[in-house]
């Protein structure tokens, strides 16, 4: 039977989970949220991650919320989905996070005591990838990752092996290295390549500098959108029309009042 109205069972996630079932019910259910899959809502999970890391760089605390519960509802949608297909269901998600978190922290959840804590999660995650058979040391690296961010990673996980340059000097020529590459390269699909190897370089160099590729890249655009916004203000509302010259001149004189 579809249901008379908004449903209010005891507490605030049961009720969340209610809506979801309702939203999917063949009888009285929402059409589109019937249509969907896993791999349709997926890209709406990724958005809304994102969405939610937006709402707490503007550090609006009602945003913050708000996405988070945008967020939370993508978890919800999933775990639905699965429970229709008879594989799982919310509370599963729920006990196997909350069995992995008590498992990964035994200095808190156990007897276990440690004085690197970091460490110590490192190797409970491995020992949990071993258990599943064995895996090289980059395996389970989302592909769906920005590829910056997954270059680093990446990386990472080379390094916990040793493939590594022990120092600053090796990834910082490295660039200089990948740079004449480009240069030299013949035609587009050998550009691609180089530009490329040129991208996993600089990421490269970041990590070894102990700087966040992806959160610098995105200060970075941040700092390009609004520059280029007090740019067009000093133009006038438009650079169109405007020489090279006189648009960098607009540029050093926002960077200089910066």
């Amino acid at each position: 039977m579809a249901a008379d109205g908004p449903v209010s069972p005891a507490s605030p996630i049961d009720r969340l989970l209610a809506v979801m079932r309702q939203l999917r019910n063949p009888d009285g259910g929402c059409e589109w949220d019937l249509a969907q899959d896993f791999s349709t809502i997926a890209p709406y999970t990724i958005e809304e991650a994102y969405e939610v890391a937006d709402a707490i760089a503007g550090g609006d605390p009602a945003a913050i919320c708000d996405e988070l519960g945008d967020l939370l509802l993508q978890v919800v949608f999933h775990a639905q989905i699965a429970a229709d297909d008879g594989l799982f269901t919310f509370d599963d998600v729920a006990n196997a996070i909350s069995a992995k978190m008590e498992r990964r922290h035994p200095h808190i959840f156990g007897d276990a005591t440690t004085s690197d804590v970091r460490q110590q999660w490192e190797a409970i995650k491995a020992n949990e990838r071993a258990a599943d058979g064995p895996k090289g040391a980059l395996d389970g690296v989302a592909l769906s990752l920005p590829a910056l961010l997954r270059a680093q990673k990446l990386q990472g996980r080379a390094a916990r092996v040793g493939f590594d340059w022990p120092d600053t000097e090796g990834p910082r020529d490295k660039i200089a290295e990948e740079l004449a590459e480009v240069a030299a390269a013949t035609d587009d699909a050998h550009r691609h390549e180089e530009v490329g190897d040129l991208l996993l370089a600089v990421v490269n160099y970041a990590r070894k500098l102990g700087v966040d590729a992806e959160g610098a890249l995105r200060d970075a655009n941040l700092k390009f959108e609004r520059r280029f916004a007090a740019m067009e203000a000093r133009a006038g509302g438009s650079l169109q029309g405007l020489s090279l010259g006189a648009q960098e001149a607009h540029w050093q004189a926002v960077k200089a009042s910066e």
